[in-house]
């Protein structure tokens, strides 16, 4: 006992040698006893222990404690939560899907390694390095590991290639190189004067690649923009400032960030003498219950200084600022410290309790529960939280994420039981897959370009009858009455796949955009006089509304 006494106040003397003089003199500070009970597990616990994981293993259960989003993350789940921000990553630039348990190439990036080679669209990439990938159930993220690595180093592939009634198998040689990752997903015109841009994320090159879509379309007529942040988890806060640099007047207030121990911090958009991109022109953003964090910053300004509508389903209600803290090893703390706030003061973030991580990720079924996604009406209002809009001071809601101006209902009408067994066993795409295998040829001789093909391409029954005979080889159970209740939807992803999968990205939100009721909804109210309508003052019976601070 002696020994055990005389070595533990030797660690507790060493871990305050280390520690800032204001915590040397308080050792019962509770830092001081973490360091402690981890120096004592460490050095007296009857087995050996993993001191790394133990560590890891406490960081994750204190910030479990706090709020749902301050995390930890370790130096592999810290590379690949930052990858899709950076901007790009080393590889060989192809875009694949898993059929069969096998990698389909459904695209190669253009003037990327793969297509230099002579990779193309269909072929199976079978073995890696000499390891067989196919047929042998390996994870995704083990597949991209293996395809992934430095730049300049070289991966050798095996390619099965089904081409003119024959298969062959083709050895490649591929040099990784610098590979985008892409946050604007498609844009293109969607009338005389009416442009559409679906944007993905917030990362690194977002600015860089809204500038290049809003020009090219204002080269081409565009006049009114749609914005399409629907399912846009968010990203970097300066890429949302960045984007509303080129939609608001120069010099506005874009956000503010504050909390306790961080004072509040005013975010701009260009100053004064710069000239945005697209200030003026209609502008409709289309939102729904995934779109988060930055999604709700540009969301929420263009809200609340009356530069457009928003469509769709409430937000998400994502309004905490993670400061990443990095740790030597690579790994990552993400803590959050202050809460973001709209031009108007209304806090993004919705309601939670400290430690009930649970309850929060709950939240999206109690929105569904209460029909709060079906029907406006039961969009729970707090009188307390309105406010008014900066420049018509119209009367807008805080409590937890983006309210829109134009509600649009979720419709599960065909989304069926049949409808979601099909999807979950993975027989959409790989009934495209084979599709495209065997007409690809006939399909870029038959139609001249993308338009054509979304004009003209149609899904026939006897294509849906193969869908259906493949998920009979699946076991499952045929119902002709969800059949016939999900015909609409299974015809429009197979044929918004194909197009994908023959011409580009952009091509699968053409065909998309036709059946999504946000998209119609968004599109219908920037070609009307409703648009003028919902930016206009309150009638001056309204009552006064306060603006929060």
């Amino acid at each position: 006992m002696r020994k055990f006494i005389i070595t533990l106040i030797a660690l507790t003397a060493a871990v305050c040698a280390f520690m800032p003089r204001a915590q040397f003199l308080s050792p019962s500070s509770p830092a001081n006893k973490l360091r402690m009970a981890e120096a004592a597990i460490a050095q007296f616990y009857v087995d050996s222990v993993n001191e790394d994981k133990l560590v890891e293993d406490a960081i994750r259960g204190m910030l479990e404690k706090l709020d749902p989003h301050s995390a930890y993350s370790n130096a592999e789940e810290t590379r690949e939560l930052n990858e899709p921000l950076q901007g790009n990553f080393s590889g060989i630039g192809i875009t694949f899907n898993m059929a069969q348990d096998t990698l389909y190439v459904i695209q190669t990036v253009s003037g990327g390694p793969a297509e230099r080679v002579g990779i193309l669209a269909g072929d199976r990439i079978i073995e890696v390095n000499d390891t067989v990938i196919a047929g042998v159930e390996m994870k995704n993220s083990n597949i991209m590991k293996r395809l992934r690595g430095p730049k300049g180093t070289d991966v050798d592939v095996k390619v099965l290639r089904r081409q003119a009634g024959m298969t062959d198998t083709i050895d490649f040689t591929i040099t990784r190189a610098d590979i985008p990752i892409y946050s604007v997903d498609a844009s293109y015109m969607v009338g005389p004067n009416t442009g559409y841009i679906r944007l993905n994320r917030f990362a690194a090159e977002t600015p860089r690649e809204m500038n290049e879509a809003i020009t090219k379309l204002r080269g081409q007529g565009m006049e009114n923009l749609i914005l399409d942040l629907v399912d846009n988890g968010g990203g970097y806060l300066n890429a949302s400032i960045d984007l509303l640099s080129e939609l608001l007047e120069p010099g506005s207030l874009a956000v503010f960030t504050e909390g306790l121990n961080s004072p509040r911090n005013d975010n701009y958009t260009l100053p004064e003498d710069m000239k945005p991109l697209f200030a003026d022109g209609r502008l409709v953003v289309m939102v729904n219950q995934y779109s988060a964090s930055a999604s709700e910053i540009t969301s929420g300004a263009v809200q609340d200084h009356d530069r457009g509508v928003i469509v769709g389903r409430r937000t998400f209600g994502k309004g905490l600022v993670q400061r990443p803290l990095p740790f030597p090893d690579g790994s990552m703390m993400r803590l959050t410290v202050a809460h973001y706030y709209t031009p108007t003061g209304r806090d993004i973030q919705k309601p939670y309790t400290k430690g009930d991580q649970d309850g929060y990720a709950e939240d999206m079924l109690d929105r569904f529960n209460r029909g709060e996604l079906m029907h406006q009406d039961s969009i729970r209002y707090i009188d307390s939280l309105r406010v008014n809009t900066l420049r018509l001071h119209r009367p807008i809601y805080g409590g937890g994420g983006i309210t829109p101006d134009k509600f649009v209902p979720l419709d599960t009408t065909e989304f069926t039981k049949y409808y979601r067994n099909i999807l979950a066993k993975g027989l959409i795409n790989r009934y495209v897959i084979n599709y495209v295998d065997t007409h690809r040829k006939e399909l870029l001789k038959e139609y001249k370009n993308d338009n054509d093909y979304v004009e003209r391409f149609e899904v026939t029954p006897a294509m849906l009858e193969e869908l259906y005979h493949l998920a009979d080889a699946e076991k499952i159970e045929f119902d002709a009455e969800q059949a016939q209740l999900s015909a609409p939807l299974f015809s429009m992803i197979i044929k918004a796949l194909i197009g994908r999968d023959v011409f580009d990205n952009t091509t699968y939100f053409k065909v998309y955009n036709r059946h999504d009721p946000i998209f119609k909804e968004a599109y219908r109210i920037i070609t009307s006089d409703e648009y003028d309508q919902l930016l206009s003052p309150p009638d001056d019976s309204a009552l006064p509304l306060r603006k929060a601070s």
